[in-house]
């Protein structure tokens, strides 16, 4: 056990170990809950980098607590797995840990638990150490039901929780160390600028496709991310019989992001029920590797009826995808939307007669690749007329043109991606 321990604790040898880590903009978010009582959940997909941020925060610890009252244990151990339905083998751990490392216990100890959602009924550990321990506990789960499940209402009230995601777009200039900061950067940077926005907006933003050369390695490290969400995670904990058919199944979803889903001809092509496609997309959502949207009505019930549209959650899956034409398009609103989901969850769309592709906070937002064709821009523009309202501002967004049209706001993907949390006056 001891060895076990240590391998995840170097910093009580060697505090500068994690110095060369690559930062996060929510880092600072994080930093603050440190402070709190409650207990920090980091959740995220596999390799998004929950594990990444956790020790960027024993990082910052390192500056005013003593590295033996920081502990990092991380549940997926194959040591562990034995001892995968017995909750009370975490207190084991943490004795192990209070005997070897001989913490300060009149200071605070600083406890991170790493994806601790492999455990059952972890929830029943931490409360314990939580009501009678002076712990501050830090964990890290993989799946969007980590903090939803009947044992777990009894941490309600008592977590705060934070959504990790692959790297954004500033994160991957800051990455390729080209200068956005301002516009004259911006500007003096253009050409820097649009090839990395050509490679994101291809690869996405997971650390290890970003950090790596060669395009099918890329492809790859994308498809093995995939295979263990669906693999490792999905078909254990639903005790799901046929792997290869709900492994058929994302790769036929990711072959359709962006297009509105149709449960009975899914499970037509599959020769499943309908029931079962319903579900296993369910389970793709919590397990972050898809999300889904409803069409916008002013009742709740018709909303919730409507037909959902599907988008992956980073844009280096589509190349996992069966269709072997490149579809920017595509592409580029699966962008679009994962960006605008991090600011709100309940973003939907709005379709009649017309369609537009997003409707958020009284902002009706388009998405086309390319509008240098006049037909194609009269059509995405008229799509604005049939749902907008006094108050609502119409966005479309491109893949490089800027300019107003008609009351419309036409932004290109990269100042939509810099300048989105700055104003740009389109919030």
């Amino acid at each position: 056990m001891d060895s076990i321990l240590l391998e995840d604790n170097r910093h009580w040898v060697n505090q500068s170990i994690y110095g060369d880590f690559v930062s996060r903009e929510i880092l600072d978010k994080a930093i603050k809950f440190l402070g709190t009582k409650e207990i920090l959940a980091l959740v995220g997909a596999r390799r998004v980098g929950k594990s990444t941020l956790a020790k960027l925060l024993i990082r910052e610890l390192l500056k005013s607590v003593e590295a033996k009252n920081i502990f990092f244990i991380n549940l997926e151990k194959p040591e562990f797995i034995p001892y995968k339905d017995d909750a009370s083998y975490l207190g084991v751990i943490f004795d192990a840990y209070l005997k070897l490392a001989n913490p300060n216990r009149e200071k605070k100890i600083y406890f991170f638990i790493d994806e601790v959602q492999i455990f059952q009924n972890w929830e029943i550990f931490v409360k314990s150490k939580y009501e009678n321990s002076n712990i501050k506990f830090i964990i890290t789960g993989s799946n969007a039901s980590l903090l939803t499940s009947n044992y777990a209402t009894v941490l309600t009230g008592r977590v705060l929780r934070l959504d990790i995601q692959s790297f954004n777009f500033r994160e991957f200039l800051h990455f390729k160390n080209i200068d956005f900061s301002t516009k004259i950067q911006r500007t003096a940077n253009k050409i820097e600028i649009s090839r990395a926005m050509d490679e994101y907006l291809k690869w996405g933003g997971y650390y290890s496709v970003m950090s790596n050369n060669d395009e099918m390695l890329k492809k790859e490290y994308l498809m093995n991310v995939a295979e263990d969400i669906i693999l490792k995670d999905i078909v254990p904990r639903y005790n799901i019989k046929s792997s290869q058919i709900i492994r058929d199944l994302f790769y036929y979803l990711v072959s359709n992001a962006s297009s509105t889903l149709n449960y009975s001809s899914l499970a037509k092509k599959l020769s499943v029920d309908p029931k079962m496609i319903k579900e296993y997309i369910g389970y793709f959502e919590d397990n972050f590797l898809i999300h889904t949207i409803s069409a916008h009505h002013d009742k709740l019930t018709s909303q919730i009826k409507s037909a959902k549209k599907l988008y992956v959650s980073d844009n280096g899956f589509l190349n996992l995808g069966v269709n072997r034409t490149k579809n920017l398009g595509t592409a580029l609103e699966n962008l679009v939307f994962n960006e605008l989901y991090k600011k709100d969850e309940k973003i939907t769309y709005r379709k009649d007669n017309q369609e537009v592709d997003f409707y958020m906070h009284d902002s009706l937002y388009q998405v086309s690749y390319d509008i240098s064709d006049e037909k194609t821009k009269k059509r995405e523009l008229n799509a604005f007329g049939e749902f907008k309202k006094e108050n609502d501002r119409c966005i479309l967004i491109t893949y490089d043109a800027n300019d107003t049209i008609n009351g419309v706001k036409v932004i290109s993907i990269d100042r939509f991606l810099l300048e989105i949390d700055e104003g740009l006056n389109i919030e």
